[in-house]
């Protein structure tokens, strides 16, 4: 891959990165800011509801936060857009798709069809 490309993903992935991290601040403000007065147990149990979905959302983003840092780090090293599996290039198209790919879309299909076997055994 060109460098204009490696790049083109380092901004992708920066501003991933920015966005995700300034939501995840103004999420955290809101969850410690506990000002609402809850006027019966089904208001506090909805409130409790919908801070764990919160929580479990704010999870899925942390572990993407980490795949993004690993990304710029790879580019860094001058290893981004590289298998992991096979050695090979990942496609441009996968990586528009999903930048923080580490497989090329062949070793991912064949791992989730190897996946898909185990389950159904």
């Amino acid at each position: 891959m060109d460098a204009e490309k490696l790049e083109f993903f380092r901004g992708l992935l920066k501003d991933r990165l920015s966005a995700l991290l300034e939501e995840a601040g103004a999420e955290l403000r809101d969850l410690t800011d506990d000002k609402e007065a809850m006027a019966d147990d089904i208001d506090f149990a909805a409130m409790e509801s919908t801070r764990e979905f919160t929580l479990r959302l704010r999870d899925r983003e942390r572990i993407l936060i980490r795949k993004i840092q690993d990304a710029l780090r790879r580019l860094d090293e001058g290893e981004y857009g590289i298998c992991v599996n096979c050695g090979e290039e990942i496609s441009e198209k996968r990586l528009m798709a999903r930048p923080v790919a580490t497989w090329c879309i062949d070793c991912k299909t064949e791992a989730e069809r190897l996946e898909r076997r185990s389950w159904s055994s």
